[in-house]
Parts: structure tokens; sequence; C-alpha cells
């Protein structure tokens, strides 16, 4: 065996704000002093590597000097004090109104994940994919009009269409918010919504985009445009913190995981 030094590549004050919430989880569920393997802050710095690298927890574990077992328990314990920080999508849509945006945008991504049982009543796989021919689990984003993310839905299934995820997570409290002068911007994956959802305008079957008038293909043209910005949202999160490129854990984490990279990008910023 060869050691050799690294460098995790996250900022102090990240390691920092983890290691105190696990500090306050010990202290909650009445953890004796000294009875861990690792301190707060050793656990945060697996957690956060386990984020940031994608590496396998038994390596991760390996390195800690703990059993592959306690890795997994550690790293569990650490998506869910993240978890438990995620935003409440009331209150990010209140501040969105109170900061003065101008719109919101809605989005849906999926997050690739081991392939698991679970069958549809067509037969087909529960966690597939169709659209994106793999499996993993479909994660709804809210993000600013600049693409910052703001919130991250719970996971539904790999099969459930962006549209059906939105109806179960997000549309009702989008509805109040356009109500409010807030509207949403989504793709035409989002077509028929609702009031306040503004998606552009699907092209004839079997005809180009010019079939269609050219203030629709102008009114198209703009919420392409505006909407843009904020796909990045869901690739900052996943280039930023690996893990949600392909996550090996149970795909029915993959919300949790999600709001946790999340609430780590909110404090990275």
């Amino acid at each position: 065996m060869v050691t050799y030094v690294a460098t995790l590549d996250v900022p102090r004050q990240v390691v920092d704000y983890l290691a105190r919430l696990l500090a306050a989880h010990r202290r909650l569920i009445g953890t004796p002093r000294g009875s861990r393997a690792l301190g707060p802050f050793r656990q945060a710095v697996l957690v956060l590597r386990w984020f940031r690298e994608r590496g396998c927890v038994h390596c991760l574990a390996r390195d800690a000097g703990i059993s592959q077992a306690t890795g997994y328990r550690y790293l569990h314990e650490g998506i869910d004090v993240l978890a438990d920080q995620a935003p409440d999508l009331h209150d990010v849509l209140t501040r969105c109104q109170e900061e003065g945006m101008t719109h919101v945008i809605l989005d849906g991504t999926l997050i690739e994940s081991d392939r698991v049982s679970g069958e549809r009543e067509n037969g087909n796989d529960l966690w597939f994919s169709q659209k994106h021919k793999a499996f993993g689990g479909n994660v709804q984003f809210l993000s600013a009009p600049d693409g910052t993310p703001l919130w991250v839905s719970e996971v539904e299934p790999g099969s459930t269409p962006d549209i059906t995820a939105a109806r179960i997570h997000v549309l009702p409290a989008l509805y109040k918010a356009a109500a409010q002068g807030l509207p949403t911007l989504a793709d035409k994956g989002y077509i028929g919504a609702g009031i306040g959802i503004r998606v552009p305008v699907r092209r004839p079957k079997g005809r180009s985009e010019q079939a269609l008038h050219i203030d629709i293909r102008m009114t198209n043209a703009l919420i392409r445009y505006v909407r843009a910005l904020g796909e990045r949202a869901a690739a900052e999160l996943k280039e930023r913190w690996r893990a949600l490129k392909r996550i090996t854990l149970s795909p029915c984490r993959i919300g949790d995981t999600t709001r946790s990279a999340l609430v780590l990008n909110q404090r990275w910023k």
C-alpha cells in the first residue's frame, strides 16, 4: 500500500457547514462523545468527497480507516442532515417575488442510477426512461432567470413524464405564484400544464416551424432565449457535484441526494 496526500477542492466554509450540521445531529440523537470512529469534520470530508469525486464508498471508507458498512452509514447520515436544510417550495417562490424576479424556470432531468426491479402495468421497467434510454429518477428543478438553482423536487421513477412529475410536486404552487405576478417558463414537455406556465407552441404534426404564424414563431423564440439561461441549473449541480451523474445508492435516495447537492451548492456560492 502506498499513501499520498490529496486536496479536497471544496471551499473550507462548505466543509465547516456540514461538520456543524453533523455535530448538531449527533447531539440531537444523544451520541456519546468519542463513541464514533470519525469526528464530524472527517465525516463531512468523507461525504463531500463522495459528492464531489463520485468515488466508491469502499475506497472512501478505506481512506478514512473505517469499514464499508460504517462508510455507508456515515454517507446516508450526511445526506439526511443536508436534505433537511433544503428550501421549501413556497418559501422559494415568496422570496422570488420579494426580490422582484420577472419569472422562474421549470425543467426536469434524469438522474441516472443502477437498474432496479419494479415493473409498470405494461411490463416495462418502472425506473427506465424511454426518452433518455437509461435507468434513473425524474427530478424537477426551479431556477432563477440567471440559471441559479433554487429548488429541487422529490424523485419520481424515470418512466414518469416531466409534466406528470410537475403536477405531483410543483404545479399547484406555481399556479398561485403566477396569479400573483410570477409566471413560469418551461419547454414543450410541459404543454398543457396550465395557466401561468409559458411554453412554446408546438408546430403542426409533419410540418416545419414555418407553418406557424410569424407572431407565434417570435413568441417561441423569445421563450426559448429567456429559458435557455435556466437550462444550466441541472448541469451546474451535476458538474459541481459529480455524484449526481450516476447514483449507485437506492434510486429512492435520488431526491434526498439531489436536494443535498442543492444545499451544498448554495453554501458554495
